[in-house]
């Protein structure tokens, strides 16, 4: 009892287990008819596996195939099974008894595999049929009623019951049918004696055999069958052994000797010659196989042998006299196919997507290979070697997942080339190779980047409106809409808005351009930021700082700060001594130029004068001295018009008149006293212009200013006095600018306005571009 307790719960843990194996795998079984048309609908899979199918075609539901067009196609719309190409159950299966389509069907994200067995249900659309149309035998008259002649069985390629089922024989009175049933072999015809032959009776009878299937309505086969009568031939031919068995190994070479058969017989003669041939059963598949010599009794090796196709064959050999009335004996060979390791490994690729994103996780599944190998035993058990990727096994035999090992970056490889090495444990092994590619998709994980930082650009005053003046630029390692920029000027509420509302940046390219012209004068130099975001999502950006610094032009024509007149034009008298030596000096036109540098540095030259010989002009300082004394015949009345011009590229200029009266020495002492108000009118004048240009002067320079003048005019009354009398001065008013560009620094030097112990203005000073 307790041993029968054991056994029943053995045979209930193996259920379970089948049971978990069936739901694990989960294969469903449909059966379809041969010749179905393409279209036939086959099963409902998703129904049958309770799958979603509205996400069939998201998770691209599919047949794993090889390189074979597929016998079936999915609709990925309702998961309905179709039939894609006509099936004929005897060419995938040849004379097996069942037969069974398998596939394999998955769903990608997350993987799913499942199984589906598809049955093909034989139709009977093959008749039974004889190897040939007509055969002849010899029959002794000597032969005992009761005696059997086998006759040539009929072949069906349909299976079950549409195969032969029966042999029928038109009426003979010497013989009847018998059918004798071999299995796996069919249904082999026997012709059975039932009255002795008389040769002089009847030389020869002829019957119709007739073989029919099982088929409603029945197909059917004939052979006409002709008996001749001969004469007494009372032995069989007798094998030497009882059995036959030979093992031989596949691909064997054409000619190989397979097995020597031997049948002895005791009649002298004909009668007891013996020759061989293949047995009636010997279908057309063995005979292209194999050959038997007819004289030695040698089975040869005529076609190729593949263990894969069929492992053993039965081979019926008939030994026959060469009697008058020929008597046959019939053996059986059994000939055992040896595997041999002879087919590599094959490597099925199914991928699961296009491309494999950069930020996927280390185990994330790529591709699904399965690996098989036609041979057996070790010949067929598979290794397949790592790749750089990671191959993990799965339930089923030989098949892997081919999963990410470690974190992937399209920046620095954008596309693996993996070569898969699958071999199996022959000796000498044989192995194959796959190649596959796994495409790195794009993420978004690079912010942009720009081509300087900060940058730092010189621009003319000047420019012209809505022009481009700078640009930047900045890059992105990632791809398509990710690496797609667009730029915008950060705009804050302080200050610099103020600056960066005249400038606008075109998105798409990073132009920028002033939507007003710069002023040097007004603005020397500002900085603002800009903001490059890819388009990514979510999307990323990075700032730079530009800084500008405005250069200047020649856009400022000098401007006369003495002489100046009451209404303001630049003309001025002055009157002087008749009694002046050569080298006195008469007065000096004082100039001012906004711009720096070259375009700042003012040239004083004498445009028009009545008399060369007599008035001289310095053309830096624009001092203007007498060249000799006055004499009687000199005019005492002479007009100077000085032209003052700056040294930019263009030169841009302004003109002072300065009439010079030449009186005698009483007169100019005495004028002096009442033109020293004047004067303090004048130099008034000419320090509210200066106030006006400088601008930012304060109040207590102001204060100095004035009390400097105040000073200055009362001075003695030496008419020359009221002048300046620096021969240092060069007429212009000098600035200076710094900018800075990387590590280094840069000066430019040009007039500019200074305040001394006097009003007076610094010698002139070229310009001078140095570096600090």
């Amino acid at each position: 009892e307790r041993s029968h307790w054991q056994r029943q719960w053995w045979v209930a843990c193996m259920f379970a287990l089948l049971m978990d194996w069936s739901a694990a795998s989960a294969q469903i079984r449909y059966s379809i008819p041969e010749e179905s048309k393409e279209g036939t609908v086959v099963g409902n899979i998703a129904k049958d596996l309770g799958l979603d199918r509205s996400t069939l075609k998201a998770r691209g539901y599919r047949i794993v195939t090889g390189s074979v067009d597929p016998l079936f196609q999915i609709n990925q719309n309702d998961g309905i099974l179709y039939v894609k190409h006509k099936i004929d159950r005897e060419e995938i299966c040849e004379a097996s008894s069942t037969c069974f389509i398998n596939l394999k069907t998955v769903l990608e994200n997350p993987l799913e595999i499942h199984y589906v067995a598809i049955e093909v249900l034989d139709i009977n659309d093959h008749s039974p049929s004889f190897p040939e149309k007509e055969k002849r035998m010899e029959i002794s008259e000597s032969v005992l009623p009761g005696t059997r002649f086998q006759l040539q069985a009929a072949s069906d390629a349909d299976v079950g019951i549409y195969s032969v089922q029966q042999y029928k024989l038109t009426h003979n009175d010497n013989f009847r049918l018998e059918v004798n049933d071999r299995g796996d072999n069919g249904k082999i015809p026997v012709l059975l004696l039932q009255k002795p032959l008389d040769r002089e009776v009847m030389k020869r009878h002829t019957f119709i055999l007739t073989a029919v299937d099982g088929g409603k309505p029945p197909r059917s086969g004939t052979v006409v069958l002709s008996v001749d009568v001969l004469d007494i031939n009372d032995n069989l031919p007798i094998f030497t052994k009882d059995t036959y068995s030979v093992t031989l190994n596949e691909n064997a070479p054409i000619g190989t000797t397979v097995i020597t058969v031997n049948a002895t017989d005791l009649d002298e003669g004909s009668n007891g010659e013996v020759f061989y041939s293949f047995g009636n059963s010997v279908n057309s598949k063995l005979r292209n196989l194999f050959h038997v010599d007819a004289n030695t009794g040698e089975i040869i090796v005529k076609g190729t042998i593949d263990f894969e196709v069929k492992d053993r064959y039965e081979i019926y050999i008939q030994a026959s006299d060469k009697g008058a009335a020929p008597l046959t004996t019939e053996k059986s060979v059994n000939v055992k196919i040896i595997d041999l390791n002879d087919n590599a490994p094959e490597i099925e690729v199914t991928s699961f997507s296009d491309a494999v994103p950069e930020d996927a996780r280390p185990g994330t599944t790529v591709a699904l290979i399965s690996v098989n190998d036609l041979d057996s035993g070790p010949n067929g058990k598979v290794v397949c070697f790592d790749v750089p990727f990671s191959l993990s096994p799965l339930l089923q035999a030989n098949m892997y997942s081919l999963v990410t090992k470690s974190p992937l970056d399209r920046e620095k490889q954008t596309q693996y080339v993996l070569t898969i090495l699958a071999e199996d444990s022959g000796q000498p092994s044989l192995s194959s190779e796959k190649t596959i590619s796994v495409v790195i998709s794009d993420v978004n994980d690079n912010i942009p980047e720009f081509s300087h930082s900060p940058y730092t650009y010189y621009v003319n005053e000047n420019n012209a409106p809505g022009a481009s003046v700078f640009s930047v630029r900045a890059s992105d390692r990632d791809e398509n809409d990710n690496a797609l920029i667009s730029y915008r000027i950060l705009r804050d509420a302080g200050e610099d808005s103020k600056l960066t509302s005249f400038l606008n940046i075109n998105p798409e390219n990073g132009d920028i351009l002033a939507l007003k012209s710069f002023d040097f004068e007004t603005l020397k130099t500002f900085q603002f930021q800009v903001v490059a975001t890819d388009s990514g999502t979510p999307s990323l950006s990075s700032n730079v700082t530009v800084n500008v610094f405005i250069l200047d032009q020649n856009d400022n024509a000098p401007v006369i700060l003495y002489p100046v007149s009451a209404n303001g034009s630049a003309e001025g008298v002055e009157e002087m001594p008749r009694n002046v030596n050569a080298g006195h000096l008469v007065t000096k036109v004082r100039a001012y130029d906004p711009d720096i540098g070259y375009n700042g540095w003012l040239l004083f030259s004498l445009q028009e004068v009545s008399d060369h010989s007599l008035f001289g002009l310095d053309r830096y300082t624009g001092q203007i001295r007498t060249l000799r004394s006055f004499t009687e015949t000199d005019e005492a009345y002479h007009k100077l018009v000085i032209l003052v011009k700056d040294n930019g590229n263009i030169s841009l200029s302004a003109t002072a008149t300065v009439i010079v009266k030449a009186v005698e020495p009483k007169e100019a002492f005495a004028a002096s006293d009442i033109k020293s108000a004047a004067k303090d009118e004048e130099e008034s004048n000419v320090t509210f212009y200066l106030i006006i240009t400088l601008g930012s002067v304060s109040a207590l320079f102001l204060i100095s200013i004035s009390v400097l003048i105040v000073m200055q005019c009362s001075k003695p009354s030496d008419y020359s006095s009221k002048y300046l009398k620096d021969t240092n001065y060069d007429g212009t008013l000098c600035h200076s600018i710094q900018y800075r560009s990387g590590d280094k620094r840069y000066m430019l030097v040009g007039p500019r306005m200074s305040i001394g112990s006097t009003i007076r203005l610094v010698s002139a000073v070229r310009p001078v571009f140095s570096k600090l």
